[in-house]
């Protein structure tokens, strides 16, 4: 007869070391079984493939209301967003998020974001040497973002911050996430304030205004779905284009493959996100007791979904610990699934697209020194990644 408890880890998911390179402590956890509990964060963690896409896909077994962050403060923060609701409320709120995301809507954007990487990529490369995640991994989608939803002023000033401070404030409650909170709050009373005379003429924010004004959203909604689009789609896509640019410095080989074939360039973004997915933890609570793999997670439990050791499954992926951009694993878990499946996946995709064409077309390869990355509770990124030199195509 098998036993109905679930393994046991004495991993902190939030130690630094842990935060800076999970890789080891997640082959670890997913040694010890599909689910595991760990006793330091009191959460279960999903740690296997199928047992996290099938948690996604579930969210009438494993909720995101009250549930995505690791502290009671932000999850009740949150309440009324999206991000931190189920059917049928999610539908509603997420349909308007969509609607300026789908890929109709955002085809229009497309030459217009080729032109700017290429125009970012071309003068880094004239200068010969440069600092990635600033110049670029940075600049270039807080300049996106920022024309998209119209924000000026202060507003595009402090994306960065507030941006970052979103994601810490969704861990537990440790020091980063202490020291984050009154940043994530100026971000939050914006929200809470602003009106379409905030946001450029034109603009996707002031079309959330106007579906406001049809009653195609609850009223009142409009600055938690603008909240959303800066505290989750903008650290996230920083990370994953400097772990772009860190990946094909240290793979020159794989960029070649993508230079002499362009249709490529998907299929790296996709490997690129399933070997250093840019998002640590997420979380849900069970609505009822839930049978994983012969072990029991009971009812009202806080769970921590781990993309990053779902991605690196070998139950899945063959030789997972390459990075090889043919593989092309369009199923990788780092934009969720589901129901709650990244709503800005198409702009992170137009944007981290830009970025490896305008790289395959100019850089025959990025010499770069020591990477720096520093403990961060949610959002897994560079901080620092100096391009000493460039050798151009």
């Amino acid at each position: 007869m098998s036993d109905p408890t679930p393994p046991v880890s004495d991993l902190d998911l939030f130690d630094d070391e842990v935060l800076v390179d999970p890789y080891p402590s997640y082959a670890a956890l997913r040694a010890l079984g599909g689910v595991v509990r760990l006793p330091a964060n009191d959460v279960y963690a999903l740690t296997r493939y199928d047992v996290i896409r099938n948690a996604l896909g579930d969210w009438e077994s494993f909720s995101s209301a009250g549930a995505i962050g690791f502290n009671p403060t932000v999850n009740e923060a949150l309440t009324g967003t999206s991000l931190a609701s189920d059917p049928p409320v999610h539908t509603r709120l997420r349909a308007t998020l969509t609607a300026n995301l789908s890929p109709r809507a955002l085809r229009g954007l497309k030459d217009g974001i080729d032109a700017k990487a290429d125009a970012f990529v071309a003068e880094l490369v004239d200068k010969g040497s440069f600092e990635a995640i600033d110049a670029l991994a940075r600049a270039f989608p807080l300049e996106v973002v920022a024309d998209l939803i119209g924000f000026t002023g202060h507003v595009r000033d402090n994306m960065l911050r507030w941006g970052q401070a979103a994601m810490q404030v969704i861990g537990p409650m440790n020091r980063r996430t202490a020291e984050s909170f009154p940043i994530a709050g100026e971000l939050y009373d914006w929200c809470s304030g602003v009106t379409a005379d905030d946001l450029a003429p034109g603009s996707v924010g002031r079309g959330i205004f106007e579906a406001e004004a049809r009653g195609d959203i609850p009223p009142g909604t409009s600055g938690h779905i603008i909240h959303q689009y800066l505290g989750a789609g903008v650290d996230t896509t920083i990370a994953s284009i400097g772990n772009l640019v860190a990946l094909f410095a240290a793979h020159p080989d794989q960029l070649a493959r993508v230079r002499e074939n362009p249709s490529l360039v998907s299929a790296a973004f996709n490997e690129v996100l399933r070997y250093w997915a840019p998002v640590h933890a997420w979380g849900r609570r069970t609505t009822r007791d839930v049978e994983i793999d012969g072990v029991l997670v009971p009812e009202g439990a806080q769970v921590a979904i781990l993309f990053g050791a779902g991605n690196r499954d070998p139950r899945h992926y063959e030789n997972p610990e390459e990075f090889l951009v043919e593989r092309n694993p369009t199923d990788h878990l780092s934009f969720g699934y589901g129901p709650h499946g990244c709503a800005g996946q198409g702009l992170a995709r137009l944007e981290a697209h830009a970025v490896i064409k305008a790289l395959s077309h100019r850089v025959e390869r990025l010499v770069v020194g020591t990477e720096v990355r520093v403990p961060s509770n949610i959002t897994r990124s560079i901080e620092k990644l100096p391009v000493l030199e460039v050798i151009p195509a």
